[in-house]
């Protein structure tokens, strides 16, 4: 007990040792929160004698769960360290373990983005459709929307319909945004495929239906832990409150100030309502920061005191004098680029590495003069959220080729069944596309039927058939690790990437191997190939960071969760940051919010740029009315802006804000729904432009569409 609350201030330790009941913790940024959730799950298994299989423990990435679980371990020493998950981690277990309630086989699959891709590109291929009818963008937007706003009750589609019925619905479909609905739903169900949204939906669906398969979750589950309660949206709160209705034992974390994800469905309101949803809740402070220097802790109170719906609180800083906040003036963009140049060269130049040097920015279009005048001084960088690890084309392969021996599903088998080529081209895929439509099988089954036939003559469809026959008998009994290694290799896969002289994309693989490999030592038992292929494709962005010594470079939203020693916030313009998109109050206090989160993440140092200019309207470039926040005593400028420059910011900020509406305003229908409007009648909604507030909509009666304001009442027409 000694060692777990060691080392802990009073508030921590508050958090640690309040088990039961009802717990709310505020936890401003760089106040330990992690250190406290961790400590508090050791302290429940070592000095409360809870099992860690009756603890659940959520996060809102994986990597944080990864980290998580590492810290517990090593407190607890035990193997298992419980249901330490993200909310779509653990309705994977769940539906790993009940979805036979929802006639889904164990072995269902996990969809990501590529996915999704891959049966948009045989819907559009089906119905003869192009991008110029939607892009697979905006077909998945449009098919989330409908998720969760027009057929929230989809799923019962996919559980109650045959497959024929389903396709029959699909086939029936006329209208653009209908075709692909039901045809991505049966596109889901034909290979047992389950995206995010169907993850929740489906395990609160098996909790409502089978009051059993409740209960024991409800029993088992004897603690939840939350973080990041500032972010969770309706159906993670909804899946919360059925998971603790029986032992009542919850513990939230969150930070109001830290709340950027209302554009994602995040409510802010969970968290600060939430003695008012539970009874005899116990709420504890945690303000002590222990990652920033107070000169940057006094500029980010200054900055965030300026909202006005926030629980009023001031983080407390632990360290020591820093060096001051620094803000640059430029003239131009490019000058501002080449400042930042400079002073990462004087860090440098006194022995900081580049990897502890990062910029931010609240748009990616921002990079490309930084990026230029980087590559001319050498400065070498990496930008975050770019293409994803687990996205990169030969970890897609490498783990298609995984689930073709556990799943043998049509979506790896189009992908890796030619690659390397085996002969298996697109007029071969044709005749088995055929086949299997005609047999009502998959395009394996269709490839093993049809092996001798003629047109598979002269091709290595039969190795590729041994070929996996060979690993679906016992990769069972085989660590992962060792399946992926051999089937990389008997496959010929990595003897393609050294023939094309790929190193990176090898380089990657042996990452991969990598990855697998620490999975399997962390996960224990439970690393089995499908545990693995079906949490593999929850992975995000920040789940694979770059190596090497580089400047990293990356969007404000990315950052959220990291910290780094030296932080340049650059292009702190009106129009880009707040972002000319931003048309209500709320909204703005949110970009607000987003500012401090980007702050917050320096440790010794803090480096704000903005340059003078035009945007892309041909409009003056002013400074950003969150430099304008900070009080001037806790900001250290190369040079000042002319006192002109400032006047003509503070009244360009002060006509802005006349503008910006009290409330925020909310889509109430989505894409493709029929409304009624009191003068122009019915009509159907084309698109929704939340940056507007508007809808685009064809009304029966008139030739054209309008926009209409979200503040304009319309109905469901009866």
């Amino acid at each position: 007990m000694i060692d777990i609350l060691e080392g802990l201030n009073d508030a921590q330790r508050e958090a640690v040792t309040s088990t039961e009941g009802f717990v709310r913790v505020i936890a401003g940024a760089g106040s330990g929160k992690t250190r406290a959730l961790s400590r508090r799950f050791a302290y429940l298994v070592n000095e409360l004698g809870i099992l860690p299989g009756n603890i659940l423990c959520v996060t809102f990435t994986n990597k944080s769960a990864n980290e998580m679980r590492q810290r517990i371990h090593n407190l607890t020493g035990d193997n298992d360290t419980g249901y330490i998950n993200t909310f779509h981690g653990f309705c994977v277990s769940v539906l790993q373990e009940d979805s036979h309630i929802v006639q889904y086989p164990k072995s269902f699959l996990v969809l990501d983005n590529s996915d999704i891709d891959a049966m948009l590109n045989i819907i559009y291929e089906e119905r003869g459709l192009t991008l110029r009818n939607m892009t697979f963008s905006n077909a998945r937007d449009m098919i989330e929307m409908r998720k969760t706003m027009k057929d929230p009750d989809y799923y019962l589609d996919m559980i109650t319909m045959s497959l024929d019925t389903l396709r029959q619905k699909y086939e029936n479909a006329t209208e653009t945004t209908d075709i692909i609905f039901y045809g991505y739903l049966y596109q889901e169900k034909k290979c047992f495929g389950l995206d995010y949204n169907d993850l929740i939906k489906f395990s609160l669906y098996i909790f409502e239906q089978d009051e059993s398969v409740r209960l024991k979750w409800q029993k088992r589950l004897e603690y939840i832990m939350i973080d990041e309660f500032q972010d969770i949206d309706e159906l993670q709160y909804k899946l919360m409150k059925v998971l603790c209705g029986y032992h009542k034992n919850l513990f939230i974390v969150g930070d109001p100030d830290q709340t950027i994800y209302t554009w994602r469905g995040a409510n802010v309101r969970y968290l600060l309502d939430f003695d008012k949803a539970f009874p005899k809740v116990k709420t504890i402070l945690m303000m002590q920061n222990y990652r920033s220097t107070p000169q940057i802790l006094a500029a980010v109170n200054s900055l965030i005191d300026k909202n006005r719906h926030r629980i009023k609180k001031d983080l407390i800083p632990m360290l020591p004098d820093g060096g001051p906040v620094v803000c640059h003036h430029a003239v131009t963009e490019e000058a501002q680029a080449h400042w930042i140049a400079e002073q990462i060269k004087t860090l440098a130049d006194s022995g900081v590495p580049f990897k502890d040097i990062t910029v931010l920015y609240r748009a990616h279009y921002i990079t490309r003069t930084v990026e230029e005048v980087f590559l001319k001084e050498e400065i070498p960088y990496t930008i975050y959220s770019g293409v994803q690890f687990f996205g990169r084309m030969e970890i897609k392969d490498a783990l298609s080729y995984l689930r073709m021996i556990a799943y043998k599903d049509d979506l790896s088998f189009v992908r890796i069944a030619n690659v390397p080529k085996r002969n298996l081209g697109e007029r071969r895929m044709k005749f088995l596309q055929d086949y299997a439509a005609q047999n009502g099988c998959s395009l394996y089954d269709a490839l093993r039927r049809t092996r001798d036939e003629e047109i598979f003559k002269g091709t290595k469809a039969v190795q590729f058939i041994s070929l996996i026959e060979s690993f679906a008998a016992d990769y069972a009994q085989l660590p992962i690790s060792e399946v992926l290694s051999a089937i990389l290799n008997e496959s010929g896969y990595e003897r393609m990437l050294r023939t094309k002289g790929s190193q990176e994309r090898l380089d990657n693989l042996a990452e991969l191997k990598q990855s697998v490999y620490e999975y399997e030592t962390s996960c224990g038992e439970e690393s089995t190939l499908e545990h693995y292929l079906a949490h593999v494709a929850l992975f995000s962005n920040s789940d694979a960071a770059e190596t090497g010594d580089k400047v990293r470079m990356m969007t404000v939203h990315t950052a959220k969760g990291l910290e780094f020693p030296y932080v340049f916030l650059c292009a702190m313009n009106e129009g880009i940051f707040p972002s000319k998109k931003t048309r209500t109050l709320p909204a703005m206090e949110e970009e607000r919010r987003l500012a401090f989160v980007a702050m917050t993440r320096a440790e010794k140092g803090l480096y704000l740029t903005e340059a003078e200019g035009r945007n892309f309207d041909g409009s003056p470039r002013y400074p950003s009315r969150f430099l304008l926040d900070i009080d001037p005593a806790l900001l250290t400028y190369t040079e000042k802006p002319r006192e002109g420059l400032i006047a003509e910011a503070r009244d360009y900020i002060a006509y802005t804000e006349r503008f910006l509406s009290e409330d925020a305003h909310t889509p109430r229908f989505a894409v493709g729904q029929r409304v009624k409007h009191s003068v122009f009648g019915t009509g159907v909604i084309l698109d929704v432009d939340t940056a507007k507030s508007a809808y685009l909509v064809q009304f029966d009666e008139i030739p054209t569409p309008r926009s209409i304001s979200f503040k304009v009442k319309l109905n469901v027409p009866v």
